[in-house]
């Protein structure tokens, strides 16, 4: 195969990020450059800088298994997709997923007994709990066929929200201000400065909630992190700080959008529902189909080379970034039957939405578990799920770095 190295004029360069025509599917450029046979093609970034965008599902998952491409941000050329992507990448925090091997193997290690399928599994009756006392306020707030309620405030929101303030021991009260703090981080339309502001606000806040757990230790898994990994010197305190803040954000953002956009496809198909009413063993697979139709990360994920590296047959150099666009990967033909349609009796499918390789999505247990339970919940407790609004009144949340809608008024 004949590797290329490509020269262009910048001012000839697609724009990233692309803008979506329909807001249940990707960017149609980005089809359309699966069409021309082009998996890497280089494009123009906010602040004038170029990088190779990928897009098609192999490529991606060549290059995040591949070791010459680090997630490390502060590398000179790594590629910010927005302004406030700069501004996170800005805050010269040690996060977990900015870290490369052998620092980042030390601390997943530590974290990955926390989220084993087993220990996740015990928590079923916990997440059942917490969305059954959901569920069951959203019927109450509308009792007929006639009234509606919001299903993203009222379920999605405060669902993986509540779970993971258990989980990590953050008090039940203190969920609205971190829900708030994170919405503004997340934000692409967002400042730099209000980037910075938000997350230095995070970072006090679990700066105090950690020090109290390290005088008195609770049992929860910051506490259990303390005593296990903080007291014998395994983690500095810093570190567990990086790591709390991560798991907050993490552990419930991507997760709250993904259940809107499963409300709004169960009211958007509703053959679809009725399979899984039917047929309740459908709903694992389910999940995984929806996961992979809706591809939440908004931008991707980002690499940058530190090596000459040849990916279909284009050469990409030492300090050049690299986009991969987890959505259009999962739209991929060459990778999935069908790809633009919802399928949810479709066997489990290969899909990108937790990324791959060595930083696949720690939590992606949790989440699964929460989506299925969510999933199982809706279909049996609303049935006949429609929007309340015309599909054109929805606000989606294109400004932000996970997709999502903002509300969904819906009725039963």
């Amino acid at each position: 195969m004949t590797v290329t190295s490509t020269a262009v004029d910048t001012d000839d360069l697609p724009a990233f990020p692309m803008p979506r025509r329909w807001p249940l599917d990707p960017p149609p450029a980005l089809a359309e450059l699966r069409r021309r046979g082009q998996p890497l093609t280089r494009v123009r970034l906010w602040d004038g800088s170029t990088t190779w965008l990928v897009t098609r599902h192999a490529q991606i998952r060549e290059v995040l298994h591949n070791p010459a491409f680090s997630s490390d941000t502060s590398r000179p050329g790594f590629p910010k997709a927005t302004a406030a992507a700069a501004a996170l990448a800005g805050d010269n925090t040690r996060w977990l997923v900015r870290l490369d091997p052998p620092e980042h193997t030390r601390i997943r290690r530590i974290l990955a007994k926390e989220f084993t399928s087993g220990r996740v599994a015990a928590l079923r009756p916990l997440v059942e709990q917490i969305a059954g006392g959901l569920l069951d306020r959203l019927v109450e707030a509308a009792p007929g066929p006639a009234d509606a309620v919001d299903l993203v405030q009222v379920l999605a929101l405060p669902i993986p929200a509540t779970v993971i303030c258990r989980i990590l021991g953050v008090p039940d009260e203190d969920r609205e201000f971190f829900q708030d703090r994170t919405y503004v981080a997340m934000s692409a339309g967002a400042s730099p400065q209000q980037v910075r502001t938000a997350f230095g606000d995070l970072q006090d806040y679990l700066d105090r909630l950690l020090r109290e757990k390290e005088r008195e230790p609770t049992d929860d898994l910051l506490g259990r992190l303390v005593v296990e990994q903080v007291r014998p010197g395994e983690l500095t305190h810093e570190e567990l700080l990086t790591i709390a803040r991560l798991l907050l954000i993490a552990g419930h953002d991507t997760t709250a959008n993904m259940i809107g956009l499963i409300g709004l496809s169960l009211a958007q198909h509703p053959d679809q529902a009725e399979l899984l009413r039917k047929d309740p063993q459908l709903v694992p697979g389910a999940v995984e189909e929806l996961l992979r139709y809706h591809s939440v990360g908004n931008h991707g994920l980002s690499r940058i080379a530190t090596a000459d590296v040849e990916i279909a047959g284009q050469l990409v150099r030492k300090g050049e970034g690299v986009l991969l666009s987890l959505n259009s990967g999962n739209r991929d033909e060459e990778a999935f039957e069908r790809p633009d349609v919802l399928d949810l009796s479709r066997a489990a499918p290969a899909h990108l939405a937790f990324g791959a390789g060595i930083h696949r999505c720690l939590g992606v247990p949790l989440a699964v578990l929460e989506l299925e339970v969510v999933l199982a919940g809706l279909v049996e407790r609303l049935p006949g799920l429609q929007l309340a609004v015309p599909l054109e009144e929805l606000s989606f949340r294109h400004d932000m770095l996970t997709y999502g809608v903002r509300s969904l008024p819906v009725r039963w």
